[in-house]
Formats: C-alpha cells, sequence, structure tokens
C-alpha cells in the first residue's frame, strides 16, 4: 500500500491517501469491482474531516454510497482516524478515468522534487491499477449498459415470470437443473436486454471469479466469418467454449444461416455437457424460429422458456414514474398517465416520448403539462393512435351508465345523461385526434365551448374524487384494448 503521512488540507498527500485506499479496496473487493464502480469515482478533496467524491451519475453514486461506502472510510481510517462520513458530488465523465482525475492534478506550480515523484508514483499506480483490472476482467465481448440493472428494471404482471427466472439464474452460482438453457422472448422494446445486462452485470459484480460472454447474435455470426477468413476458428471456438455464462442476444438474426447454426449448436452442447449457463433472448418462441435447424429449436426450447408480454397500462406508468424519479425531473402525474395510455407500442418509444417532451421544455423553456405535451408529441401520438372512434366512446360510455346511445347527442340535461355526456366527451378528447368542433358534432352539433366546459369538469371531479378517478381509467383501458 502506498504509505503517506496524512496533513489536512494538502492535496498532494490526500491523493496519495486516496490512492492506498483505492489499492486496499482493489485487494479486498477484487479488480473486477474496481472496473466496473470503484473506477468511475473521482476524489475531490479532504476537509473538515470529511471526504468529497464525485461520480458521473446519480445511479452510480446512489450505488457506491449503498454497498461501498462502509469499506472507503474503513481504509481512510488506517491512516487518519478523524475521517467522519463521505459526501457526494454527481459530475458528468469527461472521458479519462475518473479515478486519475485529482492524481493528474496534484502537483502545485511550487511543488518540490519529492512532492512531483509522489504525485507521479500516485498516477502510475492507479494507471496500474486500471490495467490490471483489464487484464483479469472475466468478462467478454460486447458492453453493459450501467443502466440495465435489476434495481432499476421495473416489474408488473407481464414480465414477471421473465425477471423471476432471470435473477434466479443470476444468483445461483450453480446450473440450475431445468433452467439451461433461460430462453427470454418478448417483442422489441419489452425489456428482454436489460434482463441480459442485469444478468451480466449481476454476476460480475457478485461472482467475479465467473467468465461470462455476453455477445449480440450478429456479433456472433461476424466474429465466426472473420474467423473463418483468417484461418483461426480455434480461437473462436474456445472465446465461447471456455466461458461459465454464454449470452446471446437476438438469437432469431441466426434464422437462415446455416455454417453459423452449426457452430452455434455444437457451442450450445459442449457448454451445456459442461454444466455452464446460457441465456438466450429473442422476439419469439423456440417453436416459432423459421430458418432455424430443428435440433438448435429443440435445444433451445429444452431449458427455461419465458415469455415477456406486450407492457399493460400499470406497467407502462410504473416506468414513467421510475425514470422521473432517476433523473428528478418534475412531470405532472395527468402527463404520465396520458403518455402511458397513448405511446402503448414498447417501452423504448414510450421513454422517447419523455425524454423528447423534456428535453423540449427545457430548450424552449415551457412548462411541461398536458397541453404542451399533446402538441409536442403530435405526430407520434398520430401514428400510435388506435382505431377508437368517438362512437366507440359514446356506446361504451352508454353501456356503463345504462342509457341510450342516443342520448349523446340529445338536448336532455339531466344529470343521470348530461354527466355520461361529457365523460364520453372527455374520452374522445383523450383517445382520439379529433380537435373540440368535431367533436361537438358528434354530439349533436353542440358547440365547442360546450366540450371545453365538458372536459374541464370531468378533469376537475377526476382530481376530487378518487373513485371517480379510477371509474374513467378503467373506461380508458377498456377502449385501448
Amino acid at each position: 500500500m502506498v504509505k503517506v503521512s496524512f496533513v489536512e488540507n494538502s492535496e498532494v498527500d490526500n491523493n496519495l491517501l486516496w490512492a492506498g485506499v483505492i489499492e486496499l479496496l482493489v485487494e479486498e473487493l477484487g479488480s473486477a469491482v474496481y472496473k466496473s464502480w470503484l473506477s468511475k469515482i473521482t476524489f475531490e478533496n479532504y476537509q473538515n474531516s470529511i471526504i468529497t467524491l464525485s461520480a458521473p451519475t446519480r445511479f452510480i453514486r446512489d450505488w457506491i454510497a449503498t454497498h461501498y461506502e462502509k469499506k472507503i472510510l474503513r481504509a481512510w481510517k488506517l491512516s487518519d482516524s478523524t475521517v467522519r462520513k463521505i459526501v457526494y458530488q454527481v459530475k458528468p465523465a469527461n472521458g479519462s478515468k475518473a479515478s486519475l482525475t485529482a492524481v493528474n492534478q496534484v502537483a502545485p506550480k511550487n511543488a518540490d522534487k519529492s512532492t512531483v515523484v509522489a504525485s507521479k508514483q500516485t498516477s502510475s499506480f492507479i494507471e496500474h491499477v486500471a490495467n490490471k483490472s483489464e487484464e483479469s476482467d472475466n468478462f467478454t465481448h460486447s458492453k453493459l449498459d450501467s443502466r440495465f440493472t435489476f434495481e432499476n428494471f421495473v416489474v408488473g404482471t407481464p414480465n414477471q415470470l421473465a425477471y423471476a427466472a432471470a435473477r434466479s439464474v443470476a444468483e445461483s452460482e450453480k446450473v440450475k437443473p431445468g433452467s439451461n438453457p433461460l430462453f427470454l422472448y418478448g417483442g422489441v422494446g419489452l425489456g428482454k436486454t436489460h434482463l441480459m445486462h442485469s444478468v451480466a452485470w449481476y454476476i460480475k459484480n457478485h461472482q467475479p471469479d465467473r467468465k461470462v460472454a455476453y455477445i449480440s447474435a450478429e456479433k456472433f455470426m461476424y466474429e465466426f466469418i472473420r474467423s473463418l477468413r483468417s484461418k483461426d476458428i480455434m480461437s473462436f471456438k474456445e472465446s465461447f467454449r471456455s466461458v461459465d455464462v454464454l449470452m446471446v442476444d437476438d438469437v432469431q438474426f441466426m434464422c437462415g444461416k446455416e455454417s453459423t447454426q452449426e457452430e452455434f449448436f455444437h457451442t450450445l452442447n459442449t457448454l451445456i455437457d459442461n454444466n455452464k449457463q446460457i441465456i438466450i433472448s429473442c422476439d419469439r418462441s423456440p417453436s416459432d424460429l423459421e430458418g432455424m435447424e430443428e435440433r438448435i429449436k429443440s435445444r433451445l426450447g429444452w431449458g427455461l422458456v419465458a415469455d415477456i408480454h406486450n407492457t399493460t397500462y400499470e406497467l407502462r406508468l410504473g416506468i414513467l414514474e421510475s425514470k422521473i424519479a432517476e433523473s428528478n425531473i418534475n412531470v405532472p402525474k395527468d402527463v404520465l398517465e396520458f403518455l402511458s395510455a397513448k405511446i402503448t407500442s414498447n417501452v423504448r418509444e414510450l421513454e422517447g416520448a419523455l425524454n423528447k417532451v423534456i428535453a423540449h421544455s427545457s430548450l424552449i423553456g415551457k412548462k411541461i403539462n398536458l397541453e404542451v405535451t399533446q402538441e409536442i408529441l403530435r405526430d407520434l401520438l398520430r401514428s400510435n393512435e388506435k382505431s377508437v372512434t368517438v362512437e366507440q366512446i359514446q356506446r361504451k360510455v352508454a353501456e356503463r351508465y345504462s342509457i341510450k346511445v342516443s342520448d349523446m347527442s340529445s338536448g336532455r340535461r339531466s344529470r343521470s345523461v348530461a354527466r355520461p355526456r361529457q365523460i364520453a366527451m372527455y374520452l374522445s378528447k383523450q383517445l382520439t385526434m379529433k380537435s373540440l368542433a368535431e367533436i361537438g358534432r358528434k354530439f349533436g352539433g353542440k358547440d365547442h365551448t360546450t366540450v371545453m366546459h365538458a372536459i374541464k369538469k370531468i378533469e376537475q371531479l377526476l382530481s376530487e374524487d378518487k373513485d371517480f378517478s379510477e371509474d374513467i381509467r378503467l373506461l380508458e383501458r377498456v377502449l385501448e384494448c
């Protein structure tokens, strides 16, 4: 360990002390943890017995604070027992290794020779740790997205089985009977890749000795073809058949590729025979993979097959609420509910719509509200609009409140008719792209101001009456199905 004498507010000594802390942590936790997490944080300063560290994102900051803060404090106290706590800053990464930032700024202009040497030694040490972690990392091929972890995966009825299966496989250090291979399938943007990355992150952080290979099917094919051209097929075979966990994303892209399938099949057999875990993702079930050899389809369906269904309204709303909480941005609840009801195709498009609203609001300086959201996403909403018509809304509302459909266009003003009519007008505005004037014409030629009054009245009741609000949301979901 780098030994230093502690001097409060001495920039050089504190950076040397931080280097010693890093060395202790690498010895205790391993280089894989260093590369994944500790290398992302930067030492800023130490004053009044308080360590200040910075992280490039809130997620990394929270992870460090939750999992490694006590260990950092314990390592620091070996050289200075007066340290009391750690505070964190969030600073976007500038492209250099976070843990090198403070060290590279150590030596002041009037520093003596020994100080400069110490600074260089500290920098060299941390660079050595970084290089060492690169060499000993048991993760190969494609990179992982730090946002895709189990902790920020929103679980709902459509993805509950897939989540539980992925988590179970990740937490088990040995292959579980009946779970090999684990085959995750579902439509685009429903969370398959998120779960694959989550498994890889979990194994990297909790079982760093296991060798993991995560790769897309397309890259698998590319690597295979390249190895054939370079006449180095044995290296290719070794790289995939010597791992503890093989993860292949979007395997449907291998359909019709006979030579790649041949190699893939032998890889699967070798790993399964050696009791190594295989995890596959696809956009369809094994039996529906046209252009895939029957023996491979049989192998893929041999283990645990978990499907991810299309998202529900509640799951979409939960995903948006989680994203808002993570980014610490204020977005009105009615906007989130509107997006959850309108953007039903997949989660990527849903999150993209939210990002567009937030970015537009920030650039233009407009406060986010429902009206602004509808204007910003007008084209996207039109493409996602389901074939819900005003007539369908009128029929469903009339059925729900036991009135005649003809009452929707009548001039009757009794509460038993007027209130359902107002609800139908409100839903027509929410679920179709009709203008107020167009909606009014569908209700017996009502003026657009009448429609506007109806919408405001329903919005008021929604905010005041929880039971009424739940009733309307149920109607919306029924109409969207």
